[in-house]
């Protein structure tokens, strides 16, 4: 899949999921039953790389976690929704929130729960490690895998289309 620019430059919102996405998917727990998470440096980059381009952020994922709420914060996502099973309801409020269009909407997802946002989405992606269908219902797909690079990836190649990467590139070009 190619990356289509011209989609690329109306993103206005970055939607992304957190397991098999932010996380490589699994879910580990502690002896005390808390939930763990492992995110990636890089993709936490990248979304503050997105806050400071002037662009909203949601992450939107169906299960609870206070490592989610924490993460989140400290990459200072615009909205987070959790436990958001239906998660349309979710991206519906993202719209309205912010008087967008879906066309000003990416997404980047990799299992089911997901596909009617993807459907809906100026820009559908999909991680390599996602379930046939969210590849199928695509628009890209990054070469790093989720948890792993993928989020990064993107928001450079947004950035990039946008005309916005070199702004960031300058704060470390000194």
């Amino acid at each position: 899949m190619t990356f289509d620019t011209e989609r690329a430059k109306h993103i206005e919102l970055l939607i992304v999921d957190v397991d098999g996405v932010l996380t490589d998917g699994r879910i580990v727990y502690d002896e005390f039953g808390d939930e763990l998470k492992s995110f990636d440096v890089q993709d936490g980059t990248g979304l503050v790389f997105w806050t400071r381009a002037g662009l909203k952020s949601a992450i939107i994922t169906a299960r609870k976690s206070k490592s989610v709420a924490r993460r989140a914060k400290e990459l200072k996502v615009t909205a987070l929704f959790q436990h958001a099973v239906e998660k349309s309801k979710a991206y519906q409020r993202c719209l309205k929130r912010w008087k967008l269009t879906d066309a000003q909407v990416a997404v980047i997802a990799d299992d089911l729960m997901e596909l009617p946002l993807l459907r809906r989405a100026g820009l559908a992606v999909c991680v390599p490690n996602a379930v046939p269908e969210i590849k199928a219902a695509a628009h890209y797909q990054p070469q790093r895998p989720g948890g792993r690079g993928a989020v990064r990836e993107l928001v450079e190649l947004i950035l990039q289309a946008q005309g916005k990467w070199e702004g960031i590139l300058k704060r470390y070009n000194a």
